[in-house]
């Protein structure tokens, strides 16, 4: 809905206060009146009457107000232009409008984060790694520019497209990982970010079926295939390891293998196409033991010169250590670590605790167990590492 008005209204703010208004008169009729028998369509009218009607009141301190509430109510007084056949539109509309080249790519993500799918500014922050109020500050800007600039609220034509799939492509694997591996809160993953981030994609790809846009779908579909395998029946996190492979999703594993198929044989996949070929290797193993680290680390190695940075060179020493053992991955990780990148970066402490686990080096494994713990802010994670250090404590 908040799309759809913004496509309506031309206007972030002026659609977040039509929303507002919207539900507050619902709340008032609707109980005495009954439901509408289509509730998004009454909201979204609702919403765009209370707008012009707001411009209409201020005009009388500012009277050109008069002749833009003219204007918005004569474009759109269509009903048709509110349907449920817009939804789709609507949103890839609004996910390349907070991806105009014009703004930051910091501010194309959290716009996009915090308009189109509802993040908070705490959550997108985490995603970022940054400041809550320094994403607050990004968010009033980037809508500020939009207005200032008139951004239109458009798809881009064909020959644009390319240049701006970069800051939509992160977007969406942004929100996917959010709902994959929630930041916080007492469930590990939630169902209706990482499912949103799918549909995105699968839009996009119909829009624009480059190798990278194939490689992200592909990726997003093997990460989710495992879904219900990542937690067992007590509610804890459960590893790749550990996991009930009949549990996974093989419909979802065989679709992810032909987009990596596609993606790959053109020549042109990038970062996205490669993660998803890491992806696929683990989903194509009949279980842990029979994994293909060498192929992996092979990716790995092909994504490190490609997109280099800490993260890959991170998941790169993991594998390495199941190539070659726990000291090959740990003495990596250590580095990676002294260089100061990874130190608030929760993953990193927790493997570098699992290898000196293997190792059998207790004492170190509890110190970067409780680093790790520090760093966990979801629950089904802080149990998995309390248990892991009672494990060692015994």
């Amino acid at each position: 809905m908040l799309a759809t008005l913004i496509r309506l209204l031309g206007d972030f703010d002026l659609a977040e206060e039509a929303l507002h208004e919207a539900f507050a008169t619902a709340l008032a009729q609707w109980p005495r009146d009954g439901v509408p028998d289509n509730p998004r369509a009454w909201l979204v009218s609702t919403g765009r009457f209370r707008a012009i009607d707001g411009i209409r009141r201020r005009a009388r301190f500012d009277t050109s107000l008069n002749e833009i509430a003219g204007e918005l109510e004569s474009d759109t007084a269509d009903p048709a232009r509110w349907s449920e056949d817009s939804v789709g539109d609507d949103h890839l509309r609004l996910i390349f409008t907070c991806c105009h080249p014009t703004l930051s790519p910091d501010a194309q993500v959290a716009l996009t984060l915090r308009t189109v799918c509802g993040l908070t500014t705490e959550e997108i922050a985490r995603a970022f790694l940054a400041p809550t109020p320094t994403v607050a500050q990004r968010i009033v800007r980037a809508k500020a520019k939009i207005r200032a600039a008139a951004i239109p609220y458009e798809v881009p034509s064909r020959d644009e497209l390319p240049t701006r799939l970069d800051a939509v492509l992160r977007v969406i694997y942004l929100v996917f990982n959010e709902g994959y591996a929630a930041s916080e809160g007492d469930t590990l993953t939630r169902p209706d970010l990482s499912g949103e981030a799918i549909r995105l994609g699968r839009v996009l790809a119909g829009l624009l079926p480059e190798p990278e846009v194939l490689g992200l779908l592909a990726l997003m579909l093997l990460h989710e295939s495992r879904r219900r395998a990542r937690v067992g029946a007590d509610g804890d996190l459960v590893l790749m390891e550990d996991q009930d492979r009949s549990l996974w999703d093989r419909g979802l594993i065989a679709e992810g293998a032909r987009l990596v198929t596609r993606a790959l044989a053109s020549g042109r996949g990038g970062s996205y196409a490669l993660q998803a070929a890491i992806s696929a290797t683990h989903a194509e193993a009949a279980d842990f033991a029979a994994t293909d680290w060498r192929r992996i680390v092979l990716l790995y190695d092909l994504l490190a010169s490609l997109d280099p940075g800490p993260v890959v060179a991170l998941n790169r020493a993991v594998a390495l250590a199941m190539r070659d053992g726990p000291a090959t991955g740990l003495a990596l990780i250590d580095s990676l670590l002294a260089d100061g990148e990874l130190e608030d970066y929760q993953p990193a402490h927790a493997a570098r605790a699992d290898l000196h686990r293997r190792l059998g080096h207790a004492t170190e494994a509890r110190n970067a167990y409780r680093r790790a713990l520090e760093l966990s802010r979801e629950g089904t994670q802080r149990r998995f590492i309390e248990r892991r250090l009672a494990e060692l404590d015994d």
